[in-house]
């Protein structure tokens, strides 16, 4: 199976998008929109979503798709 592209908010001049494989899924004018529309495409399609801060270093990552490597024991 084929890993699913992990959907990115960063910072676009003024206000905020979501991006998975390196396109563009949605602009929006605050992070918090942003990053609402990220989390809910993140979970509709199981995979990753990584928040970037205003200067594009990743702030937070949380994973909504089944784990790769889950914990033994």
């Amino acid at each position: 199976m084929a890993a699913r592209k992990p959907v990115h908010t960063v910072p676009k001049g003024s206000g905020w998008a979501n991006k998975a494989g390196g396109r563009t899924i949605s602009n929006h004018r605050t992070k918090s929109a942003a990053q609402k529309a990220g989390r809910s495409t993140a979970k509709a399609r199981k995979t990753e979503h990584v928040i970037h801060n205003r200067d594009g270093v990743i702030g937070q990552k949380n994973s909504y798709g089944p784990d790769r490597y889950p914990p033994k024991g």
